[in-house]
């Protein structure tokens, strides 16, 4: 016996009356409101990928592996910076839904976590109710770390980058300050919710004046090194990571948009150590 065939839009002018279905592959077709159930929860956890820096490829993967695990037969996957978009497929029902992606912060604890409970669903492991109370937790779950902990790595880390980069243990201190400073207007702003990008040409400023500061004094021979280090934090290393992962894996759209976000970042980090170079007038090394 052939399969089941329904009919299309246009095919009687065709002389078509039907065409096969999608093979279920053994699992029944689920109801209307089953399907939304599993669609909103494909949704959610691609958003949740997003908001926190996965690639575009471990974000289809993911949604697709809750879809079908959790009962669809097929998932399309439309992956964007600014939203996901998703078609579940069950037998000869389908649904179609958007979500947007309103924030993004990087967080690749939650993005493993994300991507572990979908390997779950896809062995069967986890139902939809599992997953759901699953993925509220993920969202109210707290930061990793306190923040004055953050900020003390932070300073810690750059000051050590001066190091690197050859300055001496004057620099190294306000390499340290400086970092500090520009850290405390970044959790400033973040809170106010100013534009990401103002955020880093202010944060820039203030960490590399601050840093600049012990040149008015004559007290390193590195302050330009204390400048350039005090800002490394600011780096868009995950951006500019996503953007290459995602045009090399043929998600170009996407890859441009990491890029160009990549380096107005770069852009605002460079204002931001402009405006300090033109009030004290330093060299960079």
């Amino acid at each position: 016996m052939g399969q089941k065939r329904y009919p299309l839009p246009g095919d009687s002018a065709l002389g078509i009356t039907e065409r096969p279905l999608r093979p279920l592959s053994g699992k029944q077709p689920l109801n209307y409101e089953a399907l939304r159930d599993i669609i909103d929860l494909a949704l959610w956890s691609g958003q949740i990928l997003l908001q926190h820096g996965a690639s575009s490829e471990r974000v289809e993967e993911t949604v697709h592996r809750i879809g079908t695990g959790l009962g669809c037969n097929w998932l399309d996957v439309n992956v964007t910076l600014q939203a996901i978009t998703i078609t579940a497929i069950s037998g000869e029902d389908f649904r179609t839904k958007t979500r947007r992606i309103v924030r993004s912060n990087v967080n690749f604890q939650i993005v493993a976590e994300v991507n572990d409970l979908g390997h779950k669903v896809s062995n069967g492991q986890l139902g939809p109710r599992q997953v759901s109370h699953q993925l509220a937790a993920l969202e109210a779950e707290p930061p990793g770390y306190e923040q004055w902990l953050t900020t003390l790595a932070v300073m810690l880390a750059l000051a050590a980058f001066s190091q690197l980069l050859g300055g001496d243990w004057v620099a190294f201190v306000a390499t340290l300050v400086g970092g500090g400073v520009g850290m405390l207007v970044r959790q400033l702003l973040a809170h106010r919710y100013f534009n990401p990008y103002i955020i880093v040409v202010a944060s820039a400023f203030a960490a590399s004046l601050t840093a600049a500061a012990v040149d008015l004094w004559r007290l390193t021979s590195t302050p330009g090194v204390a400048m350039v280090a005090s800002v490394l934090f600011l780096v868009p290393g995950v951006p500019l990571i996503n953007a290459a992962q995602d045009l090399m894996r043929g998600y170009t759209t996407n890859g441009i948009g990491r890029g160009v976000d990549g380096l107005i970042i770069s852009m605002a980090i460079a204002i931001g150590l402009f405006f300090t170079l033109s009030l004290v007038g330093l060299q960079l090394p």
